[in-house]
């Protein structure tokens, strides 16, 4: 393995957590959004500021490991992306911060007319955000950003694959985050809840499969390169990720408890990977290799250094930020 695709590795690590973790906290706003009024919603809302309370802003380190890796490791695919798609991502850090904002001021706020419209802020960003990033990813793929940037500002991600991805995107957090929220509503007790979550975890887990069909139709006609290596060499991820989804939807049905998260975890992650495998040795389809895109092999080095540093420090410390908001030991 070159230092050019080690450092296209990395930077596949960071969009897998951002899109597990990342996805999951989304998916908790779209489930706030539909949760109903004030009395049907009030008990499903509070469990889901309850669980999202001490690690939303810890999911956003990812974001920010894979915008500093593209940019550090891969300047020019950085410099494409964002001269071309950047209304999508002008609109996704908007909802970040407006999704920021409206979950911390709820919160604080003593009216019910501004807990709602804090509430509303907070759910309808939640489901924007995952969308816009959706809708980057599809338009990457779709090989609409060209190799030296200022493609089209619209036409590039205006398109049905890259929408088509936005949609999945938010599904897919949907999904993760209703499986996530039946393991803490069976810690807390809360067996209608469990059922509750059971029954919209199927249901968004239908309306992101269906979406990745749709998506697999678009990508034949959109973007063959990607779509002909993900039949290929890309086909073994994605039969794990069609067999984690039976098997999360087997357990789902029976009542079983314990791998629900690891099911819901491998039908993503082998997604992703798929994606990586189907994309290679394009960070750019078909316009631009990791190779040609690589920062010198000094600066990758760099690049490995502060990654094995952050494996070190950062890895362990949220992974006691999640066991202690798992076991319920922090501060809601």
């Amino acid at each position: 393995m070159s230092k050019a695709d080690a450092a296209a590795a990395i930077l596949w690590v960071g969009a897998t957590f951002y899109a597990l973790f990342g996805g999951a906290d989304f998916g908790g706003g779209f489930w706030d959004l539909i949760a109903g009024d004030a009395a049907k919603g009030e008990r499903p809302r509070a469990l889901i500021q309850r669980s999202l309370t001490p690690v939303w802003e810890a999911n956003h380190v990812w974001l920010i490991f894979i915008l500093v890796v593209l940019w550090t490791a891969f300047p020019p695919a950085f410099s494409a992306i964002f001269s071309t798609l950047y209304v999508p991502i002008a609109l996704a850090a908007l909802g970040i911060v407006l999704r920021g904002a409206g979950f911390a001021f709820r919160k604080l706020v003593v009216t019910l007319t501004g807990q709602r419209s804090f509430g509303a802020i907070f759910a309808l960003s939640s489901v924007l955000t995952p969308f816009f990033m959706g809708a980057v990813v599809g338009a990457i793929a779709s090989g609409n950003v060209p190799a030296d940037g200022n493609g089209d500002a619209f036409s590039s991600w205006l398109e049905p694959l890259p929408l088509l991805i936005g949609a999945m995107f938010v599904a897919t957090g949907a999904y993760l985050s209703a499986v996530f929220l039946v393991g803490d509503a069976r810690r807390a007790g809360a067996a209608d809840l469990e059922r509750y979550f059971v029954r919209r975890a199927l249901a968004a887990g239908g309306v992101a499969g269906l979406a990745a069909a749709a998506g697999l139709v678009e990508l034949h006609a959109e973007a063959r390169y990607v779509f002909d290596r993900l039949i290929d060499q890309g086909l073994p991820l994605v039969v794990l990720s069609v067999l984690c989804g039976i098997g999360l939807l087997a357990v789902l049905l029976r009542g079983g408890r314990r791998p629900l998260r690891p099911l819901a975890a491998g039908a993503v992650v082998a997604v992703i990977w798929g994606w990586g495998v189907a994309q290679f040795p394009y960070l750019l389809p078909t316009s631009l290799r990791i190779d040609q895109a690589a920062a010198p092999g000094p600066t990758l080095d760099i690049v490995f250094i502060v990654f094995a540093i952050a494996a070190v420090l950062v890895l362990p410390s949220l992974a006691l930020l999640y066991a202690l908001s798992q076991r319920d030991l922090l501060e809601h």
